[in-house]
């Protein structure tokens, strides 16, 4: 009778094991509702899943960053988001114990700024605004890198989801190599992604920058991506979907002043 109760129970296990992971709070920002699955176990301790009106974070207590942020950007929203002045409203994420977020003053005189994966421009109200400003959205970015190629990928993003009718759109953190940093308690990341993916065309892609100054953004497979950050963004796509590169647009350098970013 134990032997068979084990059995009963390792197969139960098994069968937990294998099922998708769904989105716990937020299905509706993920493609198919799956949560992206993290396969670097250093990344998996002290995570937690935070919901808001219009992206999800997955946050690491750990890096006391996200380790990503996902959207499902439809053009409605776009549109909305042009019509509303940015208002700023940085703050820590009160979701969070204090002795895993990030605080103001750790970014205060770093050098860094504070910089939005899911970005103050694709929020088509006043509530997601405010929530895109937490700073469990949040990397120390790069300024040269934040105010000026990484603006202008977010502005070519919102136009290819006004093309598109809608995206899904995942942004986060990379952390490679032995010499991170932090910056406070928060830790710096080496580099960011900007990952999009058309259901109309069947197909993504990522943008892929080193957080430094005067880098160049790579474009990159859904699954070079993966490989490099230890993370199944898409876990609901086969490996060939995840390598059919979706064409990105070329990004210039921005030139407006920081306060005009979205």
């Amino acid at each position: 009778m134990l032997q068979k109760s084990m059995g009963a129970a390792a197969l139960a296990w098994l069968l937990l094991a294998s099922a998708p992971v769904l989105a716990g709070g937020c299905p509706a920002h993920y493609m198919d509702g799956r949560l992206p699955e993290i396969r670097n176990q250093k990344l998996a301790a002290a995570t937690r899943e935070l919901c808001f009106e219009v992206f999800g974070v997955m946050h690491s207590g750990v890096t006391r960053t996200p380790l990503w942020s996902a959207e499902h950007l439809r053009a409605d929203s776009v549109e909305a988001a042009q019509e509303l002045p940015r208002e700023n409203s940085f703050h820590a994420e009160p979701q969070l114990p204090p002795s895993q977020r990030a605080e103001l003053s750790d970014y205060a005189r770093s050098g860094f700024d504070r910089g939005h994966m899911s970005p103050n421009g694709d929020m088509p109200d006043r509530q997601s605004q405010h929530e895109s400003f937490t700073l469990a959205n949040m990397v120390p970015q790069d300024a040269d890198i934040n105010r000026h190629v990484w603006a202008g990928i977010e502005g070519v993003v919102r136009k290819m989801a006004k093309q598109e009718g809608a995206l899904y759109v995942i942004t986060g953190p990379a952390f490679i190599g032995n010499s991170l940093r932090k910056v406070g308690n928060v830790m710096v990341p080496s580099h960011v992604y900007k990952l999009v993916y058309s259901p109309r065309q069947h197909a993504g892609a990522a943008w892929f920058i080193e957080n430094r100054p005067n880098a160049q953004y790579q474009a990159i497979s859904i699954a070079q991506l993966e490989q490099a950050i230890g993370i199944d963004l898409l876990p609901s796509l086969s490996q060939r979907q995840k390598e059919t590169m979706l064409t990105l647009p070329n990004v210039k350098r921005k030139k407006s002043a920081y306060l005009m970013r979205f």
